[in-house]
Parts: structure tokens; C-alpha cells; sequence
């Protein structure tokens, strides 16, 4: 890949489209009609949810072993990854039947185990190595070395950037008749999809007004971008697991440092949380947490920047595991203000926890209700979640508590004790 010279890109990615069609055909691009109609504007879904491994990975992944298939071949490729790189790396093996060999680390949850060893069948073996991924893709870059494998990165090498350009490509070949593509939403991880898609559309002479999206607790490209440089994040939070990358990859930044720091739009993950909830609710549509941040960035755009324009949104994967689902829908309700964690000082008498109780609202219900210690010989602390339909309701309950000479204290966004106690 020759990121200077955009005609040869261009011929690049559409090589990798065609070849790609003998694994599967391109994913839709569909209009939805409750965004379009929420936001007064056409916004059209691109679902890479919908591929098969349900996540845009496995066209990296395809591309990279199809450019290595020659009679030099090695015997075997290599991945670190504990989600949708591995997925997309084990059915590209079995598809090309070549050996794999995918290292995760213990902690990877049996689901995505499991998904990954279905796709690649007898074609790929799994090796649980280290508590992290850095232990973990330390042990594969070793293991590569030690066999005359290939290590195949799940975003910052040319030929995965030249694979997940397929997903522009195909977006400018669906576009309805006689429809401009105006704003092009995209999740930032590593930055394979985004500079791909930047370099696709720069070879085509399309500008859309890109919006490059990444979670709050993991803004490494953003980061980089205000620095000046490439920079490792010291700390991330892991919650939107296909797009928290510690560290933006070379060839990406290379790619996209064309962009100002205020190109990258962070979100709020407990706010990410709504929005997948609610694409789910209404839509039917399963988001895993980067999936649905292209989606979730809409409401940060100004009404007159999507008022009347055709915008796509990357829905870049769907890989949910249910198993979050009630962590997901607790953050959710605490974005929108509908629940919250109190720790109550309750007098050690008989009718204490009855006057409390009629202190509530018709509209308010106890979730939690746990008993940690007596603070003194005659109170105890109470650890208490209340839901309710209107964040309006615990302005007064709040002012009811202290009226009647309860100590309470709201640990809803206290990160350190909530930690702790929830």
C-alpha cells in the first residue's frame, strides 16, 4: 500500500473488495427511519454487525492472508486478541485453510473463546497466555519468531488499513441514487478503519465531513493529535472493548494526524449505554459498545450541521455479550438520572427503616438495600439504590430525606466508593 500515491490505493482496496466477495457479500446500507426522523436528517446505518463474524475486522484479516498466500507462504499466522480481530483472523484461516494460532489472555470471557475456535474449526488453536494483552501479545510475537509464523496486527500494518478501506468503498457504491454523502460517522480503535476509509475517499475525491469517535476512557488518538505525537495511554477503561486502544498505531496516525485534535468527538460510556439500550429496544438492533458509538455521536453534532444531509454511521460490530446486558442497562439508568446509590445513616430503633420508606415517591423504587455496618452504638450505614421513572423525583426526595434528619450521602458518581460498594 502506497498511502502517497492514491491511484494505487484506490486499484488496492478494489482489488481486496472483489477478492473478498468469494467470503461474502457487502454489507448493507440502510436507511433508519427513527434516527432519520429523531434528527431531521437521512441517516443511513452501514452494518458491519451484519458480516460474518458480525464485526468489520475480517476484511483486515482476509486481506492480510490473501497478500501472503504466495509460494512463500509460512506454515502457520499468528494474532493476539481477545474479541473481534481473533474472530475475524479464525475464519479467514479456515477459509484459506491455513494453520492459526490465536493468543488471548485467561481472563478472556468463554464466549468469545468459543466463537472464535466455531469459526476457525480445526484450522486454529487457542493459547490462554498472561492476565493482560500486552503479557498476552508479548507471548505471540515470541511464538511467531520462535516458529517462522507471521504475526498478523489487528489494525497498523498496509495491507489491514487496504482491507478495511473495502467498508468506504462499498459505502460510496450504495449510496441511493442521486444522495451526497455529506457526514461519515467512525469509531477509532487502533485506526485501521478510519485511515482507510480517509485515504478511500481522498482517492475518489469524495468529503464527506468526517467525525471521528472514540470512548472517553480511551482517547489515544485524540491525545496524539493535541501532543503532537504518537502517545501511550497509561491508564484506559476497557468498557468499550473493540475501541479502547492504549496506543494509536503508527501507520494510522501517519494517516490520520491530517486531522485537529476537535475532528475526535469522545463519549460518555455510561451515556454509550443508552444508546445501545435503546437500539435495541426500538430498533432490534444488537450493538456491542463501539458499534454504537457512530450512533451514539449523533447527538453531539449541531441540529444545523444534520438538518436535511445524508450522514453514515459506521455500525462497525454487534458482538454483545448478553451476559452484560444488566451492567449495561444499570449505567444507562444512571446517565439518564434514573437511579442512584445513597449511603443512608439509619437510627438503630424500632420504625427507623418505616419512616424512611414513606419518604419515597409513588414513582421510586428500592433496587439495592444491603446493611454494612453500625457507624456508631445507635446508627447503622445503609446501602441503598432507588430507581424512578423522572430524575425530577430525587431533587425531592433528596430534600424530604434531609427534612426528617436523615445523614445520607449520594455515591452515585463516586467513582472510588461507588467502585467499592456497588
Amino acid at each position: 500500500m502506497q498511502i502517497d500515491d492514491p491511484a494505487h490505493f484506490e486499484s488496492g482496496v478494489r482489488a481486496a473488495r472483489d477478492a473478498m466477495r468469494a467470503l461474502f457479500p457487502p454489507t448493507p446500507l440502510q436507511e433508519n427511519a427513527f434516527l432519520s426522523e429523531r434528527y431531521g436528517a437521512r441517516i443511513l446505518l452501514k452494518r458491519e454487525d451484519l458480516s460474518p463474524v458480525r464485526s468489520y475486522k475480517i476484511r483486515g484479516a482476509f486481506n492480510f492472508l490473501r497478500k501472503h498466500m504466495g509460494a512463500d507462504a509460512p506454515s502457520r499466522f499468528v494474532c493476539a486478541s481477545a474479541g473481534n480481530h481473533a474472530q475475524g483472523f479464525a475464519y479467514v484461516c479456515r477459509h484459506f485453510g491455513r494453520r492459526g494460532t490465536v493468543f488471548m489472555p485467561v481472563t478472556t470471557p468463554q464466549q468469545k473463546i468459543d466463537k472464535t475456535r466455531a469459526f476457525g474449526g480445526d484450522f486454529v488453536e487457542i493459547e490462554l497466555v498472561g492476565d493482560i494483552f500486552d503479557v498476552c501479545n508479548q507471548a505471540a510475537l515470541d511464538y511467531a519468531d520462535a516458529n517462522d509464523a507471521i504475526m498478523v496486527p489487528p489494525f497498523d500494518h498496509p495491507d489491514i488499513i487496504e482491507g478495511q478501506a473495502t467498508v468506504a468503498l462499498e459505502i460510496v457504491e450504495q449510496l441511493p441514487a442521486g444522495a451526497t454523502l455529506d457526514r461519515l460517522h467512525v469509531a477509532v480503535g487502533g485506526g485501521g478503519l478510519a485511515s482507510g476509509m480517509t485515504l478511500l475517499f481522498q482517492a475518489l475525491d469524495v468529503a464527506p465531513k468526517m467525525m471521528l469517535i472514540e470512548p472517553k476512557g480511551a482517547p489515544s488518538l485524540k491525545t496524539s493529535l493535541a501532543k503532537g505525537e504518537r502517545v501511550r495511554l497509561p491508564r484506559i477503561d476497557s468498557f468499550v472493548d473493540g475501541a479502547a486502544v492504549a496506543e494509536i498505531g503508527a501507520h494510522t496516525l501517519d494517516v490520520l494526524k491530517r486531522y485537529r485534535p476537535d475532528d475526535v468527538t469522545l463519549i460518555d460510556e455510561d451515556r454509550l449505554c443508552a444508546t445501545i439500550i435503546q437500539m435495541l429496544n426500538v430498533e432490534g438492533v444488537v450493538l456491542e459498545p463501539a458499534g454504537a458509538l457512530s450512533i451514539d455521536a449523533l447527538q453531539d453534532v449541531p441540529a444545523r450541521d444534520l438538518r436535511g444531509k445524508t450522514v453514515v454511521c459506521v455500525a462497525s460490530g454487534g458482538n454483545f455479550d448478553f451476559e452484560r446486558l444488566p451492567d449495561v442497562k444499570e449505567r444507562a439508568l444512571r446517565h439518564a438520572g434514573l437511579k442512584k446509590y445513597f449511603i443512608l445513616r439509619l437510627p438503630q430503633r424500632p420504625g427507623a427503616l418505616r419512616d424512611f420508606l414513606d419518604l419515597l415517591g409513588p414513582d421510586d423504587d428500592i433496587s439495592r438495600f444491603e446493611y454494612l455496618k453500625k457507624s456508631a452504638r445507635n446508627f447503622g450505614s445503609i446501602l441503598i439504590g432507588i430507581e424512578t421513572r423522572d430524575a425530577v423525583n430525587f431533587i425531592g426526595l433528596m430534600a424530604r430525606m434531609t427534612d426528617a434528619g436523615f445523614v445520607w450521602q449520594d455515591i452515585t458518581d463516586n467513582e472510588l466508593v461507588a467502585g467499592v460498594l456497588v
